[in-house]
Parts: C-alpha cells; sequence; structure tokens
C-alpha cells in the first residue's frame, strides 16, 4: 500500500479529554498544512457505528468477552477498508479517537482477554499497519472517572467498576513502554493548557510537525 499519509491515535481511559485534544491536534495539524480526516472507533463507518451502537448500549449486559472482541476488530476491517487505508493513500493524515491499542487496553487488560487472540486479529484485519504515532492521555481512574460522570449516563463498558478501568489503565502503560517508538504517554491529569503543550512537543518530537 502506497502510504503518504500519517495515521495518529488518541487513547485513554473515560475523561481524560480526548474529544478536545482530537480537535487540538486537528487545529495544529491543519495549520502545518496537513489535510486531515477526523474519525473514531468503533465507528466511522455505517456499519462500523451500528456495530457501536450494540457495543455501547445496554440491550446486552451480558455480552461475552469474545463477541465483544470480534465485534470490535469487524468494525475496525470496515473502517480500515472504507475510511483509513483510502485517506492514507490520498496523503492525508487521520485522526483517529481510538484504535487497536484500546482493543488490548479494553478487551486484553479490562476483560482479561488472552492478548494473542488480540495479537492474531489485528495481523489479519490490519497487515502491517500500524499508526505512526499513538497519544495515550493518562490520568488516574478517579480522576478520570469523575470527570466523565459530569458528561452524560455512562454507556455499557464506562459502568464497569474501578478494577476494570485499573486494568485498562495499566495495560495502555505497558503499551507505551512496549512500543516507545510510536507510542508515547501523557499526563493528562493536569490543566488543559498543560495537556496541549505536552502533546505539541510530542508531535514534534515524533517529526509529525
Amino acid at each position: 500500500m502506497k502510504n503518504d499519509g500519517k495515521f495518529i491515535t488518541l487513547e485513554g481511559i473515560e475523561g481524560v479529554g480526548k474529544t478536545s485534544n482530537l480537535l487540538y491536534l486537528q487545529e495544529l495539524l491543519t495549520k502545518s498544512g496537513q489535510n486531515c480526516v477526523l474519525t473514531r472507533e468503533p465507528g466511522g463507518t455505517n456499519l462500523g457505528e451500528a456495530l457501536r451502537g450494540l457495543l455501547l448500549s445496554h440491550s446486552d449486559e451480558n455480552m461475552s468477552p469474545d463477541a465483544e472482541l470480534l465485534m470490535m476488530f469487524a468494525a475496525r476491517a470496515e473502517h480500515l477498508s472504507k475510511v483509513i487505508r483510502p485517506a492514507l493513500e490520498n496523503g492525508q493524515t487521520v485522526l483517529c479517537d481510538r484504535f487497536t491499542e484500546a482493543t488490548y487496553a479494553y478487551q486484553g487488560g479490562g476483560r482479561q482477554l488472552d492478548v494473542s487472540k488480540i495479537r492474531d486479529l489485528e495481523q489479519w484485519v490490519q497487515g502491517e499497519l500500524r499508526p505512526d504515532l499513538t497519544i495515550i492521555l493518562d490520568a488516574p481512574v478517579d480522576i478520570g472517572r469523575a470527570r466523565a460522570s459530569n458528561r452524560s449516563t455512562p454507556d455499557r463498558i464506562e459502568q464497569e467498576k474501578n478494577d476494570f478501568f485499573e486494568r485498562v489503565r495499566q495495560a495502555y502503560i505497558d503499551l507505551s513502554k512496549q512500543h516507545p517508538e510510536r507510542i508515547c504517554l501523557i499526563d493528562a491529569s493536569v490543566k488543559l493548557s498543560a495537556v496541549q503543550k505536552q502533546i505539541h512537543e510530542k508531535l514534534v518530537e515524533y517529526e509529525i510537525l
């Protein structure tokens, strides 16, 4: 695949400020002359958004972890085919709210699924494609959940207990240590301006800006 564009993903537990910082990333990169495509997971396509509704709604509280994992990758396969790969081939910068690192964190860490299953699906669905840069916004679970509680009614995954999110957070931290060449951790417990200063510095460090 001819890949001229940059692929950047933003990750983190609930309440760390992904939405506002994704818009900040878009603003920075657009000002630098990059043509950005903003998208999200699960979602980004008609099929992906339909699967998102099933994954996050309370209609099936007892969904099996394996079904959840497979639905995530079904949505991702469609997303890659219809949105991400075409944009990258056109030289656009793709900014994605969550990607496969979220699967390692939520289904691997949170649900405690065997990560070899995730690894196999990742290779099958993505081939060699990985984000050029993944920014993980990190904050203690109690801070993130307190912020998130002010937004809206928790979805099926957001209603999980603190120990679930502690495992998710630790999985994210572990990923940043395993792949420092493309994954960075940012302290999102501080005020927004300080978070965005860190983001700007990382974009320069990883030669995105």
